[in-house]
């Protein structure tokens, strides 16, 4: 099923849809992203991505402050500051037994719904592995409308990925320079 980003019905549907722990397109404030919300999801998009499983997932937060209910991290104010913005930052896990990214994206439309479905959205660009990130929403509903619940058409993206800045180690790292660009 596809829907129109401006339905005002789009934000309902898509909340309901990822609440039942399926996967969807939506657009971001950089790329469109495979999404979901349960744990499980994440095998899925890794099957119909085809890519390899230890690669992880960028999780959307719905507010900057939010990061610290799944990280112990101290994250810069001039991190934070930034949010929303196409900027991930990697933390250490609470548990301390990994890392994880997390993003608070320059969209209202997809800050609301992660706020309906009342947790972070896992979100990994649509593409398979190894291949060219697609931004066209026509290229999107050819190749994967078979392939996932719902699309969610905002029209074409930016097409340029988010900042990614590591916060694991004693200085703050520019993992891969995106949307944002940002220095230390």
């Amino acid at each position: 099923m596809v829907i129109l980003k401006k339905d005002p019905k789009s934000l309902e549907t898509a909340a309901s849809v990822l609440k039942k722990g399926e996967i969807i397109i939506v657009p971001t404030d950089t790329v469109y992203g495979f999404s979901g919300i349960m744990p499980f999801t994440k095998e899925k998009i890794v099957k119909i991505k085809k890519r390899g499983a230890e690669k992880s997932f960028i999780s959307l937060i719905e507010k900057p402050q939010d990061i610290y209910k799944y990280t112990d991290t101290p994250v810069p104010e001039i991190l934070l500051n930034l949010w929303p913005a196409p900027l991930s930052i990697i933390v250490r896990d609470k548990e301390g037994r990994g890392t994880s990214a997390f993003r608070c994206p320059d969209d209202v439309w997809l800050r609301n719904l992660i706020g309906k479905t009342g947790f972070p959205i896992y979100s990994t660009s649509v593409n398979y592995s190894g291949e060219p990130v697609l931004s066209d929403i026509r290229d999107i509903i050819s190749e994967f409308e078979d392939k996932v619940s719902l699309i969610v058409d905002g029209g074409e993206q930016k097409g340029l990925s988010s900042t990614i800045v590591s916060l694991t180690d004693k200085e703050p790292c520019v993992i891969r320079q995106g949307a944002l660009k940002i220095s230390f």
